[in-house]
């Protein structure tokens, strides 16, 4: 017994020692050689825009050395220094400090690098922290990045102002080998969790709807409609949310660089009334592609996008050499595969422009539609419309073709102001690398986005600071403890959201509320609209593959 008490007694003096030693401040070296460059560091956070309550925003050099001291001088002049081997990590309570003295003004941050036993003095950047905050959480699905199979799917949710990150829901839960279930859509009324959704498909399919804090499944497919909700968009203040219905398929390719394809061969908008616990029709043209709704701020609003494309009905199965990669296994009615083949075969002509329906809340009504956006004749295709909270600013993808950008490295953000309807690239924070999905913050001061930037395979999260005058500023990493953690985190991040509070449900609750059955919902007629007798756009009988 005396041996072990000894044995413990070490073991905690190592890990005091430890810990004194990651946490201990170096010092300066003195005679440096001062260098005309900025270090190169990983993640890039030279010279950008951060909120006063995000995270510490932890680095490595990647300039050839083996030993790094940081000096940080803070908005009030107060300095500390850093580093632990090539990395920089700063304890989050010394950060808060740092970044709450700074608020408005910049941090500088001196970079010093041993290599070889020389000391070099890099040219100083500066940390500017502004003084809007930024929504304390955010939320997100963790993918692998080959979108091949859809196995270890998680929904999660990080906290911004610290590293913790939990799950919201993991496939994993109820995913068997037999029988695999795909998540994805998650989305929240207004920035709160209460009202929140997410899709599950396949093994126990639904939609995981919250509704005043309380859980249910629901099936959203109805006869009338071409499959369960899909791409969904809250209404900021009323128990309705629009959603998109597709028929949607991938194709695959062996030598583009952009991988995979997805595209429609159907599409429509539906709009659900939670409180009715029914479905009607929004928009379903015959002759276009309708996806991707969401409300203006005022709720008054709807903008989607659409392709105008019409089938040749009179082509027989067989005379595309693309028929049947969607996976049916011949199961499709003929007219269904006939559209699904002219779709593939000419997959780059589709493009995608901008429209906005005025909606009545009274009545539940939409008006005309109506273009805001017109991408096509510029033989671009734009996606997923989001306006600012101010209303006053719609930030959207461009590519140059299609419905599905996270795979195109010609995708970038645009924005259109919509009071002069000017529009322009968001070169301030486009890469070379695909741009796609992307939220505002609530206060409208910060644009969250996943980019591929990084190696061109996986999506990473970034965040910008868009300012009242309208220009957004260098974009920086999602930050981590670990400077290291994007190199051994083999998952793209996928549909970031903004969000004003934690998820209250816990993942095992939503497990309990999935594995039960699916409430049906109903089919209403809408006022002013034309009987729907079938599925527009598509065979009743299409397959919903999303």
């Amino acid at each position: 017994m005396k041996k072990l008490i000894i044995l413990y007694i070490g073991v905690i003096t190592m890990g005091l020692v430890m810990t004194s030693c990651k946490n201990k401040h170096p010092e300066v070296p003195e005679n440096a050689k001062e260098m005309n460059s900025q270090p190169k560091i990983f993640p890039d956070y030279t010279d950008v825009v951060v909120p006063s309550n995000i995270a510490p925003l932890n680095f490595k050099v990647l300039d050839r050395c083996d030993e790094v001291v940081a000096r940080l001088t803070d908005g009030a002049g107060n300095q500390e220094t850093y580093g632990d081997g090539i990395k920089v990590q700063i304890p989050e309570d010394e950060w808060q400090s740092m970044m709450s003295a700074s608020k408005g003004k910049d941090i500088k941050v001196e970079v010093f690098a041993k290599d070889a036993g020389s000391w070099r003095a890099f040219k100083a950047f500066t940390i500017s922290v502004a003084e809007e905050e930024i929504d304390p959480y955010i939320s997100y699905r963790l993918i692998n990045p080959s979108y091949v199979a859809y196995e270890e799917l998680r929904i999660c949710e990080r906290n911004l102002t610290n590293f913790d990150e939990r799950e919201i829901y993991n496939n994993m839960l109820i995913s068997t080998e037999a029988e695999g279930q795909c998540i994805n859509c998650h989305s929240y009324q207004n920035y709160k969790t209460d009202n929140m959704q997410f899709h599950m498909r396949q093994a126990h399919g639904g939609t995981m709807l919250v509704y005043k804090g309380n859980a249910k499944k629901i099936n959203l497919k109805t006869e009338q409609t071409i499959s369960a909700g899909v791409y969904p968009s809250w209404h900021p203040t009323l128990p309705l949310i629009a959603y998109s219905t597709n028929n949607t398929g991938q194709s695959f390719h062996t030598k583009d660089r952009a991988k995979i394809e997805v595209q429609d061969a159907a599409s429509d908008l539906i709009l659900y009334d939670i409180e009715q616990n029914a479905v009607s029709i929004i928009a379903n043209d015959s002759t276009e592609f309708e996806v991707f709704p969401w409300w203006a701020p005022d709720g008054k609003t709807l903008y989607y996008c659409s392709a105008h494309f019409e089938f040749n009905d009179t082509a027989k199965v067989g005379e595309s050499k693309s028929v049947d990669v969607y996976g049916s296994g011949g199961k499709l009615d003929p007219k269904t595969q006939r559209h699904q083949s002219q779709i593939i075969d000419k997959y780059k002509e589709i493009r995608y422009n901008i429209y906005r329906k005025a909606f009545d809340p009274k009545n539940k009504t939409f008006g005309e539609r109506e273009l805001v956006f017109n991408a096509a004749d510029s033989s671009k295709s734009a996606t997923i419309p989001r306006i600012s909270p101010d209303g006053r600013y719609l930030l959207y993808g461009l590519g140059n073709f299609g419905c599905f950008h996270i795979w195109h490295p010609d995708a970038d953000l645009y924005l259109t102001d919509l009071q002069t309807m000017e529009s322009r690239p968001l070169d301030e924070v486009n890469s070379l690398e695909a741009e796609s999905y992307h939220s505002w913050s609530s206060n409208g001061r910060w644009i969250l986005f996943a980019t591929r930037r990084d190696d061109g395979n996986y999506s990473r999260l970034y965040i910008a600071y868009f300012d009242k005058n309208g220009k957004a500023h260098k974009p920086f990493e999602l930050p981590q403890e670990d400077p290291d953690y994007y190199r051994y985190q083999l998952k793209s991040y996928n549909v970031p959201e903004f969000m004003v509070e934690p998820v209250k449900i816990s993942a095992h609750e939503f497990l309990d509320v999935a594995m039960g059955e699916a409430e049906n919902v109903t089919f209403k007629e809408t006022k002013g609209q034309p009987k729907v007798e079938g599925t527009t756009g598509a065979s009743p009988k299409a397959k919903d593959s999303k």
